[in-house]
């Protein structure tokens, strides 16, 4: 017998509806076989025959009809049915709700992954056409698979940031509860924040590894669309965090060493979150951890995005899968950022330095764990015992210190991130340079520019009096384009087009406004060119053009003076430059030159004197070119020495280590102690010796009158 709620009351039958009278309520007992079905689905409708004395006083039948509701069932995790063998471990797994995906999902491959899988499906036919021909090909197909392999590996151990980082975000990529899982004996998952709300993109639990208790702390993304959804795509509000953070301060209370895993794309940065005070429940969450008495390791599984996956990595330890990414800006937005375009990603995720091979080079990570060929979805059990092991040894390290102890290890470790990093006790410098973006245009320096001259002037000299007008036009073309942007940098364009305008409407009329006008625009122009580090371009075509300009008037110069001096110089005067000649010669060869060609020599070099004082020019000195070459060719010797003793030695390593300080803006008395230990060190290593008596040589042939005066 069943108990059911019916309704009923006085009817007619008629075309199957229930008419008449006021309907009663009431319970009543009856047998289910006299129910039937009505049509309309939701109702049952009973004849009441067998009732006696269920009449109405106008002797109508009765018409009873009753709703039976389904029962909803119970919103518990567990079965109605569980084993009595079930253990406790296997119990705990009934209060879960995530549980093996009823379908497997499906392969999906990345872009850089294609031509890999081509050739694999390409090796599976030739496998099925050989069972198909029965032929023996094993040894072909044995060295293809091998080729495979090798290059399969060769694709993964040489991935690009960008390539990575969607190895992070691969669909399939095993999720924070599935890692749990895969290293926990016993798992238990809490939730709520005791405010109201439980965040399901944030789970805590407590589970247990090698008879060991732990607190569990994660974000958690979905594995299909609807969970991806119901996870809010692993972005937690605010509730998710001040959740994690309550675990966090059960977990200090109770002395369970902390683990925590970071998968999000960043904070969910809705209007509801900002109101609630997410900023607030991230920042809190910072100050907590560095405060909390027992051990935590933080792994990055997947992507961790800016404070969002900070709120909870404030850690003693933290580890960074092979192919995790840990940035505060994603690629995508640094890219729409800085070059405009979403497309600038791969070269954004290469700037920002995201990998874990980065991070681990910064000291920002502790250690690199190893994913299987593919990735992590490629075998995630195996990828979950490689993070268990190094959860076990990196606790059996923390685990050895005290409170105090592992509050120090936590503040150090975050002190010491960077190439440099921090160091107690030690002044800051407060004229210290900071290390800010540098300028995309690398400005020329001191001997890139005496290069440039002595090239110029090379070129110059070749002409033999011929001038390139079309460089020098083509400069000029430059030059104006370079003024016109920085013009328009500067905001002067508008005023230079009002001038324009003024000008050729009333160009005679009150020319000293029009003349001020210009000079206060051409006031402003050098002014804004004058600021150190501006208009580079700009700066050195003017510098450029400036030369040439010198240069030219310069050659212009020597050739008018050149010919005014053959004007002047008699046949006698070119006999006495052969005289000269002949003397150079013999000195060349070695010979001594006498005494009747030594007073030649002398009296030509008087009577030359006295004929270029004539032309009114100023004689400063003397040059000999022999001379010039042997010192040109002893000094190449002296760079060579220093060149071989640099490289010979651990000078170079000091010459780095000064160029390093240099970058980083290390006050001057420290670089001029690296400067004169480099100097020491390679004037100790030099055999200085020989080079002297090349010297001495040198000056005792040709004597001191011989040099430059």
């Amino acid at each position: 017998m069943s108990t059911l709620p019916l309704t009923v009351g006085p009817c007619a039958r008629q075309s199957g509806s229930v008419k008449h009278g006021t309907l009663l309520y009431f319970g009543c007992d009856f047998d289910t076989k006299y129910l039937r079905n009505n049509s309309s689905g939701s109702f049952i409708g009973v004849w009441i025959k067998n009732l006696k004395g269920y009449r109405s006083s106008n002797s109508k039948r009765f018409h009873v009809i009753a709703r039976i509701k389904k029962g909803r069932k119970h919103d518990y995790p567990w079965p109605d049915d569980i084993p009595s063998s079930t253990t406790g471990a296997e119990a705990l797994s009934y209060l879960s709700n995530f549980k093996p995906l009823a379908e497997k999902p499906k392969p999906v491959t990345l872009a850089f992954e294609k031509p890999l899988v081509s050739l694999e499906q390409k090796i599976i036919e030739i496998r099925r056409m050989v069972e198909e021909t029965g032929l023996d090909f094993s040894d072909q197909i044995s060295t293809l698979e091998k080729k495979y392999q090798q290059a399969l590996k060769d694709l993964y151990t040489h991935l690009t940031p960008i390539q990575r980082l969607n190895l992070a975000r691969h669909p399939n990529r095993p999720t924070v509860l599935d890692h749990i899982l895969n290293m926990t004996e016993k798992w238990v998952e809490l939730h709520g924040d005791r405010a109201g709300y439980d965040d399901p993109a944030m789970v805590t639990g407590i589970g247990s590894i090698d008879g060991k208790s732990y607190m569990f702390i994660g974000q958690q993304k979905g594995r299909n669309t609807k969970e991806n959804i119901a996870r809010n795509f692993a972005m937690p509000t605010p509730h998710g965090y001040r959740k994690a953070l309550r675990m966090m301060k059960y977990a200090d209370h109770h002395g369970l060493p902390i683990v925590t895993f970071i998968d999000t794309p960043g904070a969910f940065a809705d209007l509801k979150s900002e109101e609630l005070g997410q900023g607030e429940a991230i920042a809190f969450n910072l100050r907590t951890m560095f405060g909390l008495k027992v051990p935590i390791i933080t792994v990055v599984t997947g992507e961790g995005g800016s404070g969002g996956a900070l709120a909870i990595g404030c850690a003693n330890k933290l580890f960074m899968l092979e192919n995790a990414a840990f940035y505060v800006a994603s690629p995508e937005a640094c890219a729409a950022i800085l070059w405009k375009s979403a497309q600038a990603a791969p070269k954004a995720a290469e700037k920002l330095k995201i990998t874990a091979q980065e991070h681990y080079r910064l000291k920002i990570a502790d250690g690199i764990i190893p994913e299987p060929l593919g990735g992590a979805h490629a075998d995630p059990k195996w990828t979950s015992q490689q993070i268990k092991q190094t959860i076990i040894q990196a606790m059996e390290e923390l685990t050895k210190m005290d409170s105090d102890e592992l509050i120090r290890h936590r503040m150090k470790k975050f002190r010491s991130m960077g190439l440099g990093g921090f160091q107690e006790g030690i002044p800051v410098d407060p004229e210290r340079k900071r290390n800010m973006k540098p300028s995309e245009i690398t400005p020329t320096n001191a001997m890139e520019l005496e290069s440039e001259i002595k090239n110029l002037k090379m070129k110059i000299s070749e002409s033999k009096g011929s001038s390139d007008p079309i460089n020098i036009e083509k400069l000029k073309h430059e030059l104006d384009e370079e003024i016109t942007k920085a013009c328009i940098s500067m905001g002067l364009q508008q005023k230079i087009e009002s001038l324009k305008m003024d000008m050729s409407k009333d160009p005679d009329p009150n020319e000293s406004r029009l003349d001020e006008k210009a000079k206060y625009i051409i006031e402003e122009f050098k002014h804004n060119l004058s600021r150190p580090g501006a208009y580079l371009p700009l700066k050195q075509k003017l510098q450029k053009l400036s030369m040439i300009e010198r240069l030219m008037e310069m050659k212009t110069k020597s050739e008018k003076l050149k010919t005014e001096i053959n004007q002047k110089v008699s046949a006698d005067i070119k006999e006495k430059f052969n005289v000269l000649k002949r003397a150079r010669e013999n000195l060349s060869k070695g010979e001594d030159l006498g005494r009747d060609l030594e007073e030649q020599v002398e009296k030509a070099k008087m009577e030359l004197q006295e004929v270029l004082k004539s032309a009114n020019l100023e004689i400063i000195g003397i040059t000999n070119r022999k001379f010039e070459e042997k010192m040109v060719n002893v000094n190449k010797e002296i760079m060579d020495e220093i060149e071989r003793s640099v490289n010979g030695s651990d000078v170079r390593k000091r010459i780095e280590e000064l160029k390093e300080e240099a970058a980083k803006g290390s006050n001057a008395e420290k670089l001029e102690e690296l400067r004169s230990k480099i100097k020491e060190e390679i004037f100790g290593m030099m055999n200085v010796a020989p080079l002297k008596e090349k010297v001495d040589h040198l000056v005792m042939n040709f004597g001191t009158e011989n040099g430059r005066c």
